[in-house]
C-alpha cells in the first residue's frame, strides 16, 4: 500500500488544506463592527463563536443610572480593533449562514477580551471555551457584572 513517508505527507497535506480553508486573514481597514459579537470582513459576516454580547438596544443599570450596555460592547470592540489587523479562524457556519469564528488582534482573542472585560458572556449553550474568563469578570465585577443586567439570550426572547 502506502509507505510511512507517503502517509505522513498525505496527512500533513490534509491538515494544511484544512487550516488554509478555515483561516481568514483580512486587514482591519475592511472591518465593520456590527455589534459586540459580529463583524463584517470584506463581504463576509463573522459571528464570534462561543460568546454572546448584549444586543445594541439592550440597557443595564448601575446605581439607578441607565447604561447602554449593547453600545458599550460595540465600542469596546471598535476600540480594541482600532487600526489593527484582524485574523479569524473559522469554526463553522451558523443557522443564519454567518461564519462562526474566533478572531484575533495582535494574537489576542477578541472574544476572550470582551468576556474578561465583562461585556460578553460565555455562550455555554454552544461552548465551554470562555467560562474561566467569565468567572474572572464576574469575580472582579467587570463591565456588566457590576450592573443589573439581563442575559442577551433572555433579552432576545422578550424583544
Amino acid at each position: 500500500m502506502f509507505s510511512n513517508k507517503t502517509k505522513v505527507f498525505l496527512l500533513t497535506s490534509i491538515c494544511l488544506i484544512f487550516f488554509l480553508a478555515t483561516y481568514l486573514d483580512l486587514n482591519s481597514n475592511k472591518v465593520k463592527v456590527i455589534d459586540g459579537d459580529t463583524i463584517h470582513l470584506n463581504k463576509e459576516k463573522i459571528r464570534f463563536s462561543g460568546i454572546d454580547t448584549p444586543e445594541i438596544k439592550q440597557i443595564c443599570n448601575r446605581n439607578d443610572e441607565v447604561i447602554q450596555c449593547g453600545i458599550q460592547a460595540k465600542k469596546l470592540l471598535i476600540n480594541k480593533i482600532s487600526n489593527n489587523k484582524v485574523k479569524c479562524v473559522k469554526e463553522g457556519i451558523d443557522r443564519y449562514k454567518r461564519i462562526l469564528a474566533e478572531c484575533f488582534v495582535n494574537n489576542q482573542s477578541l472574544s476572550k477580551y470582551l468576556v474578561r472585560k465583562g461585556y460578553a458572556f460565555a455562550y455555554r449553550k454552544y461552548s465551554s471555551k470562555f467560562i474561566e474568563d467569565e468567572n474572572y469578570a464576574k469575580k472582579n465585577k467587570n463591565g456588566m457584572w457590576g450592573m443589573t443586567f439581563e442575559y442577551p439570550w433572555d433579552y432576545r426572547k422578550k424583544n
